[in-house]
């Protein structure tokens, strides 16, 4: 963040704003928009793109920027215009985002697989930067789009404020003092897979956020994607289905030390792991290790109170979502930095279980839905056992009973015909083949 703030102060030295194109309008996006225009005047959202164009308009409505000011237009030289007249836009076209020359970077915050998927592509390919809030689309094909952005010149990063970002934060602060990061932990509230849109209604509309959203965050799919893109981003694994997941009421992540085989860490490489009900809540830790022998680290950290080893105990307390976003956006378009994104190929897959004893023809909902609800699992179990990546299962027709809690394959489903995300997914599973494993076990839509 000191670099950042430099850069900050350099750039409005300028008088020119960092234009940022939105797709999305709902609760983080909106969010963002007030938090910029109330104390980051540097960052000017000016584009959203939603398919309701009525609550774009309230988006920047919310902010305090008058009605007189939103327009719609309905061209490319239109958009031109109005972005050159300070007026701000709102469309359901998202070309118009994508092949503007006077938006500099765009942010995705729609958490629509398949949406994500024609966006992100679509800006990789016209060679925009791109900071990401659609960690379901990331745990699905990231490593995929990493390497397609790669190819383009372009970034493709995930943000600040959310977990993962911070998490990566702290990787690299552990990791610059020569330490090596073997759990990477996410501290929840609550965990339930059986919760279901019904259940977080009441909640939901407490916060003004929607019931589907709030409950993937409960059951859990929701952070198990940002682990598994944790995990992609460090090199890690999962110690078993599902991870540990430890009920910790009250306790502190700096007794978790204690709590796992370090062998048993140091084995996989590292994990990626999660807490209930520990504090500091809602934040994220990492345990990190000397390096074989490095008697030095050792005792310094033994000095800085933090024990004799062989783990070692860092977190970090909060998470600040839409205050941070914008930190995520100034850092990507100011200093080039990624704050995350997959190392290489895929370690960690989010596989979609069922929450409720499935039948055929059942037809699954979305994420944080009635019917399914997201583990994780290393990329070459899944792959080899063909279970079905809780990304694609949107829109999945049942074709056999699968029992609740039991992880859905490929071969328990009729997948939608001609979806971008299972085309992009059979390429990614192409590009980064598991050894031993014949190819492919399966890849037509209706196999």
């Amino acid at each position: 963040m000191i670099i950042v703030d430099t850069a900050i102060k350099q750039r409005e030295a300028t008088g020119k704003p960092v234009m940022v194109g939105v797709f999305g309008s709902g609760f983080m996006a909106t969010g963002a928009i007030v938090h910029a225009e109330r104390n980051i005047p540097v960052l000017r959202y000016a584009a959203i793109c939603n398919r309701n164009v009525e609550r774009a308009i309230a988006s920047f409505m919310k902010a305090g920027i008058s009605r007189d000011d939103i327009v719609e237009p309905k061209s490319q030289d239109a958009f031109e215009d109005a972005l050159a007249r300070g007026k701000r836009v709102v469309t359901d076209d998202p070309m118009l985002i994508v092949r503007s020359p006077a938006i500099e970077i765009a942010f995705e915050t729609t958490g629509a697989v398949e949406y994500g998927a024609h966006v992100i592509s679509a800006l990789i390919e016209a060679g925009k930067d791109i900071v990401s809030l659609n960690v379901e689309l990331d745990a699905t094909v990231g490593p995929l789009l990493k390497k397609k952005a790669d190819k383009a010149g372009v970034i493709l990063t995930g943000a600040d404020g959310d977990q993962p970002g911070v998490t990566m934060n702290l990787v690299r602060y552990v990791q610059s003092m020569g330490l090596r990061p073997m759990v990477c932990g996410n501290i929840k509230g609550l965990q339930d897979t059986k919760r279901n849109p019904t259940t977080q209604a009441g909640f939901a509309k407490q916060w003004n956020q929607t019931p589907s959203m709030v409950t993937s965050f409960a059951d859990g799919t929701k952070m198990t994607a940002e682990q598994a893109i944790v995990a992609n981003a460090v090199g890690l694994k999962v110690p078993q289905r599902g991870m540990f997941g430890r009920d910790m009421p009250g306790g502190h992540v700096d007794e978790m030390v204690s709590f796992y085989d370090f062998d048993q860490v140091n084995a996989l490489g590292g994990i990626v792991d999660y807490v209930v009900g520990a504090k500091p809540s809602p934040g994220i830790y990492v345990l990190a290790a000397t390096h074989e022998g490095d008697d030095n680290a050792a005792f310094y950290l033994d000095l800085g109170k933090l024990g004799k080893g062989p783990l070692y105990s860092f977190y970090t307390a909060w998470h600040m979502t839409t205050l941070e976003f914008g930190i995520s956006i100034l850092r990507t378009a100011l200093c080039r930095d990624v704050i995350i994104a997959p190392k290489d190929g895929p370690c960690v897959d989010v596989v979609a279980t069922a929450k409720v004893d499935l039948k055929p023809g059942d037809v699954i909902d979305c994420m944080g839905g009635y019917l399914t609800y997201g583990v994780g699992e290393n990329y070459e179990t899944s792959r080899a056992e063909n279970l079905l990546p809780m990304g694609l299962a949107e829109g999945a027709r049942l074709k056999r009973p699968v029992p609740v809690d039991h992880v859905l394959t490929y071969d328990d489903v009729e997948l939608p015909a001609d979806t971008l995300i299972c085309k992009l997914r059979a390429e990614q599973d192409a590009m980064f083949p598991v050894a031993g494993l014949s190819e492919p076990i399966r890849r037509s839509a209706n196999a």
